[in-house]
């Protein structure tokens, strides 16, 4: 890197920064993003209002003996069509088909009231509830009614699977919407610092004049190109026309030239950590901890040259909130042999020796090794990620009915095939008939098999179903996840409606994996 003192005279003279004083400060009365820590990497361009053109309507004085416009205040009749144009795109990554919902899952609704429930939606929750709110955010279907904020429920669809966490997905539909827009591009060059893939949207920014950078954004993307000329003439242009503050710009100088600043005191992270500052953060060595931060942060901890521990609990994090496949942990904790005791070195540990008492096929390693994992796993919520992971070899495997075998079967893809077995049946005819769809009068001890039972043979809630027989399915499978998570929360009447309607909805797999992971996983 080349030296930059000259350039960075004048930063000499600041003192340590007090970011929590003044740095990213905006209105209060100012609208926040939905996404509180996305980077002010861009800016909406100014509508400048033109003036009247000379001899047109709005400039033009009306004949004296021209007759009046109206005579009365009577507010006419007013019909309005759409303009000629394109049709809006149904953006989206599959069909909702794919999950057995219609092509206009949200066509029939308001764009306003969709977005609400969907923003508002809770994800720390059960893991099919997590799949069926990722899937609906990603589902390729005809866009709402959205005549004031077009586009507006694709950004709240985005939204959404950010505050997850599940980048690749937002990525992806973005990608797939061309994000030449402000709103559009803002979240892309964040999820690309957080993916590491940052190189990429710099580049667009030079064949997007409609996008217009902050000076933040401009000098880190003139970094990673290798102008550092420009990159610091860009910061001294900034800071002396006002448009940089200080503290932002200490943090840009020691970005650009960290060694200038070697022995002087480390800056203090912000109190709002934002994809830009925490990449520039971690490139002058004074790297920011995950731990505290939003659950996309995590990605970054994904990267090869981020030491294994980190990885580990990065991918599990991201796992258990259903943002990532459990393939990319499985990955990880088969990738090294564990060199330390504790946390999540017991469950790489464990999940190496179920898979070599699977090599084994000795019936007994994998009943204990099962036993094992399970311990391990429940309380950082990653059961049904390797139960899904699992489901295949526990199905071939010839292993006797045991209520350990059997619970991993029931949450893994596979539970309704272990159902089918008459030795699990026997072993257990109510968690078995659940997952057939058909609770039984058997007795169980497990809490919540009577909600369970009353909510496969309650009614769905009528207006609901009525509300998707009018195109508004979308709508109506948003109220009753809002439903449902309220029967998990304790309100067995919202449980057992909620799950009712799901089914009544055409969302029978949902229902069934819900209900057996609300039996098994409380």
């Amino acid at each position: 890197m080349m030296r930059l003192g000259a350039v960075f005279g004048v930063l000499l003279t600041t003192t340590a920064p007090v970011w929590a004083q003044s740095a990213n400060q905006t209105d209060e009365n100012a609208p926040l993003s939905a996404i509180d820590w996305l980077s002010e990497s861009v800016e909406q361009p100014q509508v400048v209002a033109a003036a009247p053109v000379p001899g047109t309507q709005a400039t033009r004085t009306p004949d004296a003996n021209e007759d009046p416009v109206t005579n009365s205040a009577t507010t006419p009749s007013v019909s309005v069509q759409p303009l000629g144009g394109p049709a809006p795109r149904a953006l989206g990554l599959f069909p909702p088909a794919v999950i057995g919902l219609p092509e206009n899952l949200w066509s029939g609704s308001d764009g306003a009231i969709l977005g609400a429930l969907l923003a508002a939606e809770e994800t720390d929750t059960l893991p099919a509830l997590q799949d069926l709110i990722v899937l609906l955010s990603i589902s390729q279907s005809n866009p709402p009614l959205e005549a004031a904020t077009p586009g507006a429920f694709f950004l709240t669809r985005v939204d959404k699977l950010l505050s997850i966490g599940a980048l690749e997905h937002a990525q992806a539909m973005l990608e797939a919407a061309t994000p030449d827009t402000s709103p559009l591009y803002q979240r892309w060059f964040d999820v690309s610092l957080l993916t590491g893939t940052e190189d990429a949207a710099c580049r667009s920014l030079r064949d997007k004049p409609d996008v217009a950078p902050t000076p933040s954004a401009r000098i880190f993307c003139l970094a990673r190109s290798g102008d550092w000329s420009a990159a610091a003439l860009t910061l001294n242009t900034g800071l002396a026309l006002g448009d940089i503050d200080e503290d932002t710009g200490d943090l840009l100088a020691r970005f650009l030239d960290p060694d200038l600043y070697e022995g002087e005191p480390d800056l203090i992270p912000p109190a709002r950590a934002t994809p830009l500052t925490f990449r520039m953060f971690e490139a002058i060595g004074a790297a920011q901890s995950t731990r505290n931060l939003p659950s996309a942060f995590s990605h970054s901890d994904l990267r090869p040259n981020v030491g294994w521990k980190a990885q580990l609990e990065a991918a599990e994090r991201l796992a258990r909130d259903g943002a990532i496949s459990f393939g990319v942990l499985y990955s990880l904790y088969t990738a090294r042999v564990p060199a330390a005791s504790g946390g999540v070195w017991e469950r790489a540990k464990a999940v190496r020796r179920l898979d070599s008492a699977f090599a084994s096929g000795d019936a007994d390693q994998i009943q204990s090794a099962l036993d094992i994992l399970w311990a391990e796993a429940a309380p950082m919520g990653i059961l049904v990620p390797l139960a899904k992971n699992y489901g295949p070899q526990l199905q071939n495997a010839d292993l006797p009915a045991t209520r350990s075998v059997l619970r991993w079967m029931l949450l893994s893809g596979d539970y309704e095939l272990a159902a089918l077995r008459d030795d699990f049946v026997d072993l257990d005819p109510f968690l078995t008939s659940v997952a057939r769809g058909t609770p039984s009068d058997d007795t169980s001890a497990l809490a919540g098999a009577a909600r369970v039972r009353d909510a496969f043979a309650a009614d769905p809630d009528p207006t609901l179903i009525a509300m998707s027989a009018n195109g508004r399915t979308g709508e109506a499978v948003l109220r009753t996840i809002a439903t449902v998570q309220q029967g998990i929360d304790g309100d067995s009447m919202a449980f057992v409606e909620g799950i009712a309607t799901l089914r009544a909805l055409g969302l029978e797999d949902v229902a069934r994996r819900v209900s057996l992971q609300y039996l098994l996983l409380r």
